[in-house]
């Protein structure tokens, strides 16, 4: 199994990490590793994704043993449309901070259905929909709009940037620069300087 982080660190609210991704498989192998390591700690999951990458990580969290029918049927895995996602809050091109926030709280809210001190671990690839569309201006302020509402939300967020993307592009470090960590291919976290 993938270990996503060196202790402790994923079940605090400051957690924005960011994995850029070669293959699906290592992708899935990871967001499931994340996911079961707080369905371990009593922390609910959402899915922010594609159909394809949904399924796929479904596949991975079954072969790790997580029970998918009981995890859904108690709300403790939302699995959402990372496109559909999109639709509700953004406004000729771009992310709208009130109708983000909204949405994303209603989420959260959602996932720790009614639970005090819930931590919601989530994995998004909103970004990754927006900047494989080339609307990078967009993908970069919807990182911002995370960082803004991990100030009075609970959750820690992993961002799935495909790497094809970044072959002629040298906006790494700018990417980097809005997580407080970089995912490895080995699962492993590593701060953001």
């Amino acid at each position: 199994m993938v270990n996503v982080e060196p202790g402790p660190v994923v079940s605090t609210r400051r957690y924005h990490a960011v994995r850029f991704y070669e293959n699906v498989k290592s992708l899935s192998q990871i967001v499931a590793a994340f996911l079961s390591q707080g369905f371990a700690a009593g922390d609910p999951g959402v899915v922010l994704a594609t159909p394809s990458h949904r399924a796929a990580i479904l596949r991975e969290l079954v072969a790790g043993g997580v029970d998918i029918v009981a995890v859904q049927r108690s709300g403790d895995l939302m699995l959402l449309d990372a496109e559909g996602a999109l639709s509700t809050f953004m406004t000729d091109g771009n992310p709208d901070a009130q109708k983000f926030t909204i949405s994303m709280r209603e989420a959260i809210e959602c996932a720790c259905h009614g639970r005090a001190d819930c931590t919601v671990r989530m994995y998004g690839e909103m970004v990754d929909v927006l900047w494989k569309d080339g609307n990078r201006q967009a993908a970069i302020r919807l990182e911002i709009l995370w960082n803004q509402l991990a100030n009075g939300q609970a959750f820690s967020l992993l961002c799935g940037y495909a790497m094809g993307n970044f072959y002629k592009d040298a906006n790494f470090a700018h990417i980097c620069g809005h997580h407080t960590h970089v995912v490895a291919a080995d699962g492993t976290a590593t701060a953001v300087a």
